[in-house]
């Protein structure tokens, strides 16, 4: 965020302040100026990605810059697809970590997700530390992650502004991967919870043919791709059925995976980010952006409270209106006065006195 780094004056080599925001993202306040270095220099977002040599762009409306190289072109990007594919919350692959799947990507074995179904145990075993039996673990682990739910897939595919929830309403809504592809914008903006940002991702998405070359293998491979009838993605009717939600800030009774698996339960959607269709925002202690937005675009705002209360089925009172501003009071202009005639002066009367 080049804007929020200029606006605290964030130097390269400052030392600088952090505190928790929400539940588990840092936020840097600002630098320490008294141990700022003396050629201390201003940071500039460089033009080129230093890894691939793509042209660096940011999106007009938004505050961060990307690699324009994507994640097909660029190796960093790549291994960070790569992490998130293989995570536990998305399709959990536990025995390929960090120092695996960076040995794998320098050795040519994997280079986008579908690669990893296609090792063999002697591609694995001359990699170090890789025995016999590690190896199979290796395997057995890969073969286990073709039967995730769709959602865990949707999600690994790292498509930008998609997180584990927007991905959940993808699977319930289509039903299957070949679904998601063959949506267009509008299908996908008329999800509740999901808006145009999301709806425009993802048909960019899938229609950049190298990335559904990677489904296709992913298809071939064997992994599910389609959720079957039954399998829990189906809504579900309760209370909160029909309404959308975010959480953030630290909660005081709750984690926000147990509130946000609490609404679910309930029939209601979670939401990853603040948008025109979020019907409440729940905030905790030291609730940040989202708090802001909602503010903006009128959301209404809950506390644990009064969640808690609409979450057994009660009515909730209309909020109060926000008090209006005070118009300042206008400046009375001076009157200006009448002149008056002028009088005629009166005589001045001296007393003299003459000494002899």
């Amino acid at each position: 965020n080049e804007d929020d780094i200029r606006r605290k004056d964030i130097r390269i080599g400052d030392t600088v302040i952090v505190h928790r925001a929400g539940e588990v993202i840092p936020q840097v306040i600002g630098p320490v100026l008294s141990k700022r270095p003396p050629d201390a220099q201003p940071y500039s977002i460089p033009a080129t990605c230093p890894t691939c040599g793509s042209p660096v762009v940011r999106p007009e409306g938004e505050a961060m810059s990307y690699c324009s190289g994507g994640i097909i072109v660029c190796p960093d990007q790549r291994w960070q697809w790569l992490q998130l594919y293989v995570s536990r919350g998305a399709m959990d692959v536990d025995r390929v970590g960090e120092k695996l799947l960076l040995t794998l990507m320098r050795e040519g074995l994997v280079n986008d997700p579908a690669d990893l179904y296609a090792l063999t145990k002697e591609q694995l075993l001359p990699l170090e530390r890789m025995a016999e039996k590690s190896a199979q673990n290796v395997l057995d682990s890969i073969e286990a992650s073709k039967q995730r739910p769709l959602y865990r897939l949707i999600w690994g595919l790292n498509i930008r502004h998609v997180g584990e929830k927007a991905a959940q309403l993808l699977a319930a809504q289509f039903g299957s991967i070949d679904g998601v592809m063959a949506a267009t914008e509008d299908d996908v903006n008329a999800i509740e919870g999901i808006g145009p940002t999301i709806a425009k991702s993802i048909v960019s998405y899938f229609a950049n043919p190298q990335y559904r070359e990677v489904i296709e293998k992913l298809r071939a491979a064997g992994v599910r791709l389609a959720d079957e009838p039954g399998s829990g993605s189906e809504a579900v009717d309760g209370p909160l059925s029909g309404s959308s939600f975010v959480v953030t800030g630290r909660l005081a009774r709750q984690t926000r995976s147990q509130i946000e698996a609490q609404i679910k339960a309930l029939g209601g959607t979670v939401m990853d980010s603040v948008t025109k269709k979020t019907t409440y925002l729940i905030v905790g202690e030291d609730a940040g952006s989202k708090l802001a937005k909602a503010q903006k675009l009128g959301t209404r705002i809950l506390d644990e409270d009064l969640f808690d209360r609409l979450a057994a089925g009660e009515t909730l009172p209309e909020p109060e209106p926000a008090p209006e501003p005070e118009k300042p009071a206008k400046a009375k202009k001076p009157r200006a006065k009448k002149a008056k005639a002028a009088e005629p002066e009166a005589p001045v009367q001296a007393t003299l006195s003459i000494e002899a």
